[in-house]
């Protein structure tokens, strides 16, 4: 069977990090979602988004199809559920539809002339941006049984102070020596060819993707999950770094989501709690203002190849877009636009060719190129947000 990943509704609720990825590459737990349905499925998928990132991430249609909403992540039932769909049967919960069959000949899909069959138990779904790390405890534990089963973790080192290792599994070719563990709290993934550095203190649930890094006397309080090739240091808390970005000095992070190629400067700091306690409300795309999350802590949500300069200071419920640039003394506002330069005195435009040339440096330090379809893609997200810049 072919399977397809598509976007579904949720997509501007997951802005800016559906704005330079399709839902299915967002990262949650140890894998992501494509990850996730790939291995429960045991077959490839492909991806139906926006023309924009068609290129990047195509879509393979083939005589017969079954298409997956990727805002649900897998668990045993829905994957059963999923694998025996059969011609004109579809899988909803509610008003949603969670997966359908389909063939290369339908011209439309029409619900109505469609066996419906309900979804009824508990899964896990990624609907908001802030669902990324609130989520991020059950996805950690869901993912470690899948990808741990029948396997032995490769040995914890005797330097190491260890509570619970029997959650612990460690990959081949990481690296960990006189570090404390402590996985009675969740369970500790550490990934391959990853490192954690002498001194720092982890605790459960934990996952450190292949070839990270946690700096020199970290501070990690679960649910914590650090992307492939990226680097994290200072103390951070319930937090969810997609691959290749770095915050690897002292400073604060918690309740928040990096996208990809990001950078916290030195001793740069986030509040997750506001004064008054009250609920947090972030910006939505959606309705171009403030919007309730039902969360009494939430920091700071930050797209691809944003950054920001040493001793940067961020509201509670922070949205920062993609390729932005903050810097400066004093805090910026709650939400800074895509391609923003500036900080609390005020914000100008990151042009494409500046923003390009500092992204392609950035990615060659790690072997990656900035190619013309990366740059297309940011050309693309540069002219849709414009609208929210003021220079």
């Amino acid at each position: 069977m072919n399977y397809i990943l598509f976007d579904g509704p949720s997509r501007n609720a997951l802005l800016p990090f559906t704005f330079t990825r399709p839902i299915a590459d967002i990262l949650i737990g140890i894998m992501t979602i494509r990850q996730k349905w790939e291995m429960h499925l045991g077959s490839t998928t492909t991806t139906l988004t926006e023309e924009y990132l068609s290129e990047k991430y195509p879509m393979v249609e083939l005589e017969e199809n079954v298409m997956i909403n990727a805002s649900f992540l897998p668990n045993a039932i829905l994957v059963e559920m999923v694998s025996n769909l059969e011609p004109n049967q579809a899988i909803f919960r509610g008003d949603e539809v969670i997966a359908f069959y389909t063939t290369e000949e339908q011209e439309a899909v029409d619900f109505d002339s469609y066996e419906i069959i309900e979804y009824t138990d508990d899964c896990l779904t990624v609907q908001n941006t802030w669902d990324i790390f609130s989520k991020n405890d059950a996805a950690i534990r869901e993912d470690f049984e899948i990808l741990t089963e029948d396997r032995r973790s490769q040995p914890i080192p005797k330097s190491v102070n260890v509570i619970a290792p029997e959650n612990i599994f460690i990959e081949e070719g990481a690296t960990l020596e006189f570090v404390t563990l402590n996985a009675s709290t969740g369970p500790i993934y550490i990934g391959k060819d990853s490192e954690i550095m002498e001194g720092s203190v982890i605790r459960g649930p934990f996952a450190l993707c292949e070839n990270a890094q946690v700096k020199m006397a970290s501070k990690i309080y679960g649910a914590t999950t650090v992307g492939p090739f990226s680097r994290i240091g200072g103390e951070v808390n319930n937090s969810v770094l997609f691959g290749y970005s770095n915050k690897g000095h002292d400073g604060f992070l918690g309740n928040s989501v990096l996208g990809e190629w990001c950078n916290i400067g030195a001793d740069s700091n986030n509040s997750n709690l506001k004064n008054n306690y009250e609920e947090v409300k972030l910006w939505s795309y959606e309705t171009e203002g403030f919007a309730k999350t039902g969360l009494q802590f939430c920091g700071l949500m930050m797209g691809d190849h944003s950054k920001c300069g040493i001793n940067t200071m961020f509201n509670t419920g922070t949205v920062v877009g993609v390729s932005a640039n903050i810097f400066g003394s004093g805090f910026p506002r709650n939400f800074v636009p895509s391609f923003s330069w500036g900080g609390a005195s005020g914000f100008t435009t990151y042009i494409t060719k500046k923003a390009f040339e500092t992204a392609r440096l950035v990615m060659s330090r790690r072997n990656v190129e900035f190619d013309e379809r990366e740059a297309a893609i940011l050309e693309h997200v540069f002219e849709e947000t414009k609208k929210w810049r003021k220079d």
